[in-house]
């Protein structure tokens, strides 16, 4: 009986590990799924007032200054950044 009570802790252990694994891997894709695609809200409140076209600048939740250009979006105005983060952006020196 002593290898069954053995066996059964083992087996309890295991299923314990997987069901934390699990989880933890699903809390971190929820944390990806929450990630906010777009431009930050920062990006339309530096356009207020202004025309597509106006320069602009914000400073970022990441304490940097982001320069770029207002743009029409839509309905709304949005400054769209002279060097976006992942290098999306237009460079202005080649225009």
């Amino acid at each position: 009986m002593n290898i069954v009570k053995k066996t059964s802790t083992v087996i309890t252990l295991l299923a314990i590990f997987i069901a934390v694994m699990a989880f933890g891997n699903d809390a971190s894709s929820q944390e990806t799924r929450k990630r906010r695609h777009g431009p930050p809200p920062e990006a339309y409140t530096a356009c207020e007032g202004k025309n597509a076209g106006d320069t602009a600048e914000f400073v970022s939740p990441h304490g940097d200054t982001v320069t770029g250009t207002c743009e029409q979006e839509g309905d709304r105005i949005v400054l769209r950044p002279d060097n976006p983060p992942g290098g999306r952006g237009r460079n202005r020196a080649n225009e």
